[in-house]
């Protein structure tokens, strides 16, 4: 890699990971890919005592790392499923995760204020008795024992599934809403989510939520902040108020709230009764913990690392608490098999009653139910695959229909793109990998599909992937040719899409009018938008999954592209085609886990070595102000800062005050913000929109999103819109700029991945500096560790549904 010398003369404590309601923000106790769930706080002291306990979360992602030195300097430049899923569906019913913690939880943003509470106030309610547990709750208990102590097979207890959640005696707190089917028509105008928000109340007289009103006088009594109270409100439901008084713990299932926090709230309100084993705690940090292990990816936890969680969250026995959340069915229980050493089933095929060895897992029903619908329809796909426009009426049609695709193939611009489409035409499930210049080959595959009459679309993450890939539709040969209005473009955003925003529409039955959809940057598709996606195909039509298998995962929990190509159940094609130039080279060099230093004869890639955070800043703003421009040629607005975290001495936080100071100052009229600040805006959890501010008026803050006038409420500016000269990978992630300058201070190295470098260093298209503070931390992580790890089903269900992809 080429190196700068000496440049002008300024780490990142926050996580990658979204924040507690899903959206991509750091916080103290954010989490980015970090493994396993955080812990929670320390047990409530006795009443009258102040709140003990550590924070609620794990830390998060760190950055850092050392770049090989090289020589030489810039000149200037310092640089709703289904069949076979709506009755699993109906099984499921009424054990939606309704009590404490089932609904949105963790940290992970910035916290919404002090909610320490003060002791010796009233107490509302009983402690909930412990010994009324019913013969199934305790046979599910003995269920986990047995599993984990080997003393029984998982299949012998978890075949049928457990007993319904009774109603909670008194005004329930609103469960989330469930996952739903695309298939109703959305607005054109609306943002499509990329994970489906929870069902939020309608705001009364002046924005304000039904039911507030009580809310803060119960807040006040633990003594939280009232500022809680429309969130709450939203959370819990107009019955919210009565929820609190019955079970304080319900608290954590808002955004934000930490259990410390939910700890002094119900010592306040509990006074003596207040106990750090009360079944209302376990339930609710249980709940609270596997939703924060989906804000890290994780969709399941297994039951042990819950366990271990509970205990260092204070609840004097874990496993009463997690036999308490299975008998109130606040948590599912799933098996899956693991993968046993060669030796081992070489043993158990020889053995007629060895069994398999199972893992236990537990997890919300959320997003079990998404895993479980989107790999029904992938395997609905992969083996019910009928040709659209060449339906087989008589042999010489089908035979046709074989030469078309044929003829397509050997017209393909590359071999690549010829044995994907290949592929695709025999098959309704395909996983595609490649790099940035890979993304012609699903390009190419539109474009011939459309050519022969097919209604084929791709989708990208991102607007700008959408407007790259238009360009290169646009390039090929009959991209357009198709029976559509010219005005349809065969490019959309995959928001776009569900949201019919954008593409073909649906047809009479709901389900999205095309026969093929190629999803480029499948990677960043997370476990719900994807079941969603998968479940507005109809029958016959055919789904490619695009993506480079060496960028970070969703920002949202699963890991859908790697567990699909884990699993081997459909056919996988691995594009030949390598990037180019420099950045290239080093970015294929990442993708192996070796860090190599690159000719770079045109000042490509460039180092600037830096001995502190606040050398960084520094040097970060003099590379996006003047020396990129100057010697490269590239002005700021197109060049792009990323940087691990949003928090720390070189976080985002940090990196857009000083770059607003240079390139935008003003006194930030506007929530902080002026005509022309670049700003990252965030219209689902997820989902980062850049944009710059135009104006601000009584509606709220006014943005120009690529040419696409947006409006964002006043009330929510603070939570949805951040400046955006300094942006996350993961909010990077999917789109490019014309030059890339990546942050890694030497405080921010404990959560640097392979994933993280690779997905920041290939965000330049013609030029990349890396401000380099963090010495042998660098190449330590890019050989050493991949990626943080997450615990998911889908791969198992696949192998269970699907039979193996055929090879050869």
């Amino acid at each position: 890699m080429a190196a700068a010398g000496p440049a002008e003369e300024d780490g990142a404590d926050d996580a990658e990971a979204p924040a507690a309601d899903g959206s991509p923000r750091g916080g103290p106790a954010a989490g980015g890919e970090a493994d396993g769930p955080a812990t929670g706080a320390q047990a409530p002291p006795p009443a009258g005592r102040g709140t003990s306990g550590g924070p609620g979360a794990a830390p998060g992602a760190g950055t850092g790392g050392s770049v090989p030195a090289g020589q030489g300097e810039p000149s200037g430049a310092e640089a709703s499923p289904r069949a076979g899923s709506a009755d699993r569906e109906q099984a499921l019913a009424g054990r939606g995760a309704s009590g404490p913690g089932a609904g949105q939880g963790g940290s992970g943003a910035d916290e919404p204020g002090d909610a320490e509470a003060t002791a010796g106030a009233s107490s509302h309610g009983d402690q909930v008795g412990k010994g009324r547990r019913s013969a199934a709750a305790e046979a599910l208990a003995a269920a986990v024992r047995a599993v984990e102590s080997g003393e029984r097979s998982a299949a012998s207890f978890f075949n049928a599934a457990p007993a319904a959640r009774p109603a909670a005696p008194a005004a329930p707190a609103a469960p989330a809403a469930p996952r739903e089917r695309a298939r109703a028509a959305a607005p054109a105008s609306a943002p499509a989510p990329v994970r489906p928000p929870s069902a939020r109340p309608a705001h009364g007289p002046g924005g304000e939520v039904p039911g507030s009103g009580d809310v803060r006088e119960v807040l006040a009594a633990g003594g939280a902040p009232e500022t809680l109270a429309g969130k709450v409100a939203e959370t819990l439901g107009e019955h919210a108020a009565e929820a609190l008084r019955e079970d304080p713990w319900q608290l954590l299932a808002v955004p934000g709230v930490r259990p410390d926090q939910a700890d002094g709230f119900a010592r306040s309100l509990l006074g003596p009764a207040c106990e750090p084993g009360d079944e209302r705690r376990g339930l609710a940090l249980t709940g609270w913990l596997l939703e924060r292990a989906a804000l890290e990816g994780h969709t399941a936890l297994e039951s042990s690392v819950l366990r271990d969680a509970l205990a260092k969250a204070s609840v004097p026995d874990p496993d009463e608490a997690l036999r308490t959340a299975i008998a109130e069915a606040a948590v599912l229980v799933f098996q899956d098999a693991l993968d046993a050493p060669a030796g081992a089933r070489r043993q158990a095929a020889e053995e007629e009653d060895a069994e398999q060895p199972v893992r236990v897992l537990l997890g919300l029903d959320r997003y079990a139910l998404a895993e479980e619908s989107l790999a029904d329809g992938l395997a609905r796909l992969a083996s019910t695959f009928a040709p659209s426009t060449f339906a087989p009426a008589q042999d010489d049609e089908a035979t046709a229909g074989d030469a078309a695709w044929e003829s397509a193939a050997a017209a393909a611009p590359s071999a690549s793109a010829a044995e994907l489409i290949r592929t695709v035409a025999a098959h309704g499930l395909v996983a595609h990998s490649g790099g940035e210049a890979a993304r012609a080959e699903p390009a190419a595959l539109v474009a011939a599909a459309r050519a022969m009459g097919l209604r084929a679309y791709a989708a990208a993450h991102t607007e700008d992937g959408r407007r790259r890939l238009a360009a290169t539709l646009s390039e090929t040969p009959d991209a357009g040719a198709d029976e559509a209005p010219e005005s349809v473009s065969p490019a959309v955003t995959v928001a776009g899409l569900l949201a019919d925003a954008e593409g073909p529409g649906r047809d009479e039955e709901g389900a999205l009018a095309l026969d093929l959809l190629a999803v480029l940057d499948a990677p960043q598709l997370d476990v719900e938008t994807a079941a969603m996606l998968v479940e507005s195909l109809p029958d016959g039509a055919r789904l490619v999954l695009s993506g480079d298998p060496g960028v970070l995962w969703s920002a949202g929990p699963g890991r859908v592209f790697a567990d699909l190509v884990a699993a081997r159940r459909c056919p996988q094609v691995v594009s030949r085609t390598p990037d180019p130039g420099p950045i290239g080279e080093l970015i294929s060099g990442i993708g192996i886990g070796e860090l190599n230093q690159v000719e770079a004869p045109d000042k490509e890639v460039v180092i600037v070595p830096v001995r502190d955070a606040g050398e960084a800043v520094h040097r970060t703003v003099q590379l996006v102000a003047d020396s990129v421009p100057r010697a490269i040629g590239i002005p700021p607005e197109q060049t792009q800062v990323i940087t691990p975290g949003h928090g720390g001495a070189a976080g985002t936080r940090a990196l857009n005050t000083a770059l607003k100071d240079r390139l935008n100052p003003g006194p930030g009229r506007f929530g902080g913000f002026d005509p022309g600040d670049r700003v990252a805006y965030t219209p689902a959890p997820g989902r980062t929109v850049p944009g710059t501010v135009v104006s601000a008026d009584a509606e709220g803050l006014r943005l120009d999103c690529a040419g696409t006038p947006v409006v964002v409420a006043r009330e929510e500016v603070g939570e949805l819109v951040r400046h955006g000269w300094a942006l996350t990978a993961h909010q990077a992630a999917g789109a490019r700029w014309s030059a890339a300058v990546v942050v890694l201070p030497g405080d921010a190295t404990a959560g640097l991945t392979r994933a993280w470098v690779y997905t920041a260093f290939g965000r330049g298209e013609r030029h990349l500096s890396v401000v380099h503070g963090a010495d042998a931390a660098l190449p330590r992580a890019v050989a050493e560790t991949p990626f943080k790890d997450r615990t998911t089903r889908l791969r198992a269900l696949l192998q269970a549904q699907v039979p193996p992809a055929p090879t050869g």
